[in-house]
């Protein structure tokens, strides 16, 4: 695998009729294999095909880019959905001193990798779910936590998600005094 930073994405394809589709990379920096997150949807142009791969099928990928990364001190990853995925990189690859996550699901089986990161941030993991309830995990939306909580002390938010949770999760940062260029996000469409 070729060397990226955490918080980096890759673009795939199949084959070069159908337009590449960017997705984080979820893997750590001393893994072997490239990891991503992607939701299946069925009438999709790419993920129908990528969920049918097979080892050895061939897959057209772009070389690791972007800006989405984390500096050491403290900060506040928020997540929704497939946006945990530049969160799994950074903890894979040792940076969850100092962070704090609280990341967001319709669903419980939707807060992706939620044991992994309840036991590696010991207390600073906030799962928040819209349909299900569930013990230590908060009844609502990220953004809900956040307007309800007293922000977390942090240098830097980083959103990553969804583009509603990210404008509205931006906006009730900037509201409640975080500067602009503290707000650091990353949208999926």
């Amino acid at each position: 695998m070729w060397d990226f930073v955490p918080g980096q994405s890759i673009a795939l394809t199949l084959d070069l009729r159908v337009p590449a589709r960017f997705y984080s990379i979820a893997s750590g920096t001393g893994d072997s294999l490239a990891d991503v997150l992607y939701d299946l949807v069925p009438e999709g142009v790419l993920t129908p095909r990528l969920s049918g791969l097979q080892p050895g099928d061939e897959l057209l990928c772009s070389r690791p880019f972007g800006a989405f990364q984390d500096d050491r001190g403290p900060s506040c990853w928020i997540a929704t959905g497939t946006g945990i995925a530049p969160y799994i990189s950074m903890a894979r690859s040792g940076g969850t001193e100092g962070k704090l996550l609280i990341h967001g699901s319709r669903t419980i089986a939707g807060l992706l990798d939620r044991d992994f990161f309840s036991s590696l941030l010991d207390g600073r993991y906030v799962p928040c779910c819209t349909r299900e309830k569930a013990d230590g995990v908060f009844d609502g939306r990220p953004t809900a936590w956040l307007s309800a909580k007293p922000l977390p002390v942090a240098e830097r938010y980083l959103l990553c998600g969804n583009s509603g949770m990210v404008v509205d999760a931006r906006d009730i940062l900037i509201g409640r005094g975080v500067k602009f260029a503290d707000v650091i996000a990353e949208i999926y469409f």
